[in-house]
């Protein structure tokens, strides 16, 4: 596979203390490659393993101005772990939210920034995503979306209809990419975004143009000179292809 989905990227106001708050809700250790910028990594990984999914904390002016089209949602393996999840998330300064969710078996919590996340029932299909179960991105044409990120990565489509379409890595391992139908999907840039790893990292030239002839576009979210490249998906969702160059 030349081209990975590697991590997701939090805009934040403070990112030493929402990446304290990730790291402590996840169990994953913390770094730091410059200042504004916490790394989050699961315990026997270290950045780029391929094999690892990983957290980037990056403080931003004004990060409420933007758009929540991406969120996670965290795997449990009993009614009991749920319950305690969400209880220990809450001692660390996560909040119940309310999205019109309803009466649903799964919480939905926001992190001390706002980020909204759930912290889902158990399910068997996410007994061993880790503590990650899946990415969720607003789009809305799931199919649509799911033919460009299928391509992009080479993921696995393990479901598709009209409402959602659900991506696995090939080897089957780390969290799914669930792409879900929305009503109120804008083209505002979002505070969560995911970023791509070419394999090997010289190849990221050639995996933009890829990218671009599957209908990605180039998008500035202000980064200026940087040394990976911001691209939008179909429906406008921002992503980075870090790298070389």
């Amino acid at each position: 596979m030349a081209l990975r989905l590697v991590q997701v990227n939090f805009k934040a106001r403070d990112d030493s203390a929402l990446g304290r708050f990730w790291a402590e809700a996840l169990g994953w250790g913390v770094s730091s490659e410059g200042p504004g910028v916490t790394n989050l990594e699961p315990e026997g990984f270290v950045w780029p393993d391929p094999a690892g999914f990983y957290i980037d904390v990056v403080t931003v002016p004004d990060p409420e101005t933007v758009k929540y089209r991406v969120h996670i949602e965290l795997a449990t393996t009993s009614a009991a772990h749920q319950a305690e999840l969400v209880a220990r998330l809450q001692d660390l300064g996560a909040t119940p939210a309310d999205v019109g969710q309803g009466d649903v078996p799964w919480t939905v919590l926001a992190d001390p920034e706002g980020n909204v996340f759930c912290v889902l029932e158990p399910r068997e299909i996410y007994r061993d995503t880790g503590p990650i179960a899946a990415v969720v991105v607003d789009c809305a044409d799931p199919r649509a979306m799911a033919r460009f990120w299928g391509e992009a990565v080479n993921w696995t489509l393990h479901e598709m209809t009209d409402d959602h379409a659900v991506l696995r890595s090939a080897e089957g391992v780390g969290p799914y990419l669930e792409l879900r139908r929305a009503s109120d999907v804008t083209t505002v840039w979002n505070r969560v975004h995911l970023d791509l790893l070419p394999y090997p990292v010289d190849d990221k030239e050639a995996e933009v143009a890829r990218l671009w002839a599957l209908g990605a576009t180039s998008a500035d979210v202000g980064q200026g000179d940087v040394s990976w490249t911001v691209l939008a998906d179909p429906e406008g969702n921002e992503f980075c292809v870090l790298g070389k160059g």
